[in-house]
């Protein structure tokens, strides 16, 4: 069982650090010119990347050497070996690098504490902004601009009218467009990096539909903050969207809701049921 008051000490402490690797990320953001180059999958990756994989790495290690660190920069463990973690850290020193690069300030700092592949703790930096969502699941969820006193946050319980829907900047899919026509009015925001979900954490969206590919380290954060505030993830047969379950890193499409009266997933299935009777 988890004790909330070691879960605030840590997810304090993810706090430091996370506002730390943003300090080094905004001196290469703030230079004239920095370096890009592309990983294996395309994806681009910068010196500020790296510079914030270390400064998190190395605190993490210190602040408990017991607990297993997966970042996206760093060669991950093989499945056999993950498979036996029980509680590690999970983190995107970097997460938005496209906005990065674009320099419109829409990227974040992940750090995650994930607790028998459930995402517990989490907190997500936004250096550009000043701004810390962060939250645990025993204690529950805060925002703090600017440095300055820290406000609790929660998921607006009953969705607004229209629904305020939140969706990638930087990654679009055909799949959103067929979701979105099965929802009553509407207004769509796009964001970038985990700040997507920050936004239905906080009640300023009701829906963030992600019908494209996400590495785990994209999410594990937010989604801590998001249940901290009330909210919910599930993958698109109705499950808690869970960590470190599989060989590969990916999770499944997914949606991030507050009001869970409502059944976010009914476009999925009308959309399922016309391509079926086709």
């Amino acid at each position: 069982m988890t004790d909330p008051r070691q879960d605030r000490r840590l997810l304090d402490a993810a706090c430091e650090i996370a506002r730390d690797a943003g300090r080094a990320i905004l001196e290469v953001y703030g230079r004239a010119d920095f370096s890009v180059t592309r990983k294996s999958d395309d994806s681009p990756l910068t010196e500020a990347d790296q510079v914030a994989h270390g400064i998190i790495s190395q605190a993490l290690e210190k602040l408990d050497v017991s607990l297993p660190i997966l970042s996206e920069e760093s060669l991950p463990a093989d499945h056999a070996t993950r498979r036996e973690w029980k509680r590690y850290w999970l983190v995107d020193p970097l997460d938005g690098t496209k906005e990065f690069v674009k320099r419109n300030g829409e990227f974040t700092v992940n750090i995650a504490l994930v607790d028998e592949h459930r995402a517990v703790l989490g907190a997500v930096y936004a250096p550009v902004l000043d701004r810390m969502y962060f939250g645990a699941v025993t204690v529950g969820a805060w925002r703090s601009d600017g440095g300055g006193a820290a406000r609790s946050i929660a998921v607006r319980a009953e969705a607004a009218s229209p629904l305020r829907v939140v969706g990638s900047r930087s990654h679009p899919a055909p799949e959103l467009a067929a979701y979105l026509a099965g929802l009553p009015p509407h207004k769509i925001t796009d964001m970038g990096s985990s700040l997507k979900i920050c936004l239905v954490a906080e009640g300023a969206a009701d829906v963030y539909p992600r019908l494209g590919p996400t590495s785990e380290w994209d999410t594990a954060a937010a989604q801590a903050i998001l249940e901290s505030a009330g909210g919910r993830m599930i993958d698109l047969a109705g499950r808690p969207l869970r960590y470190n379950t599989k060989e590969h890193l990916l999770n499944p499409h997914f949606l991030a809701f507050g009001d869970q009266q409502r059944n976010w997933l009914a476009p999925i299935h009308s959309t399922s049921d016309r391509q079926n009777r086709n």
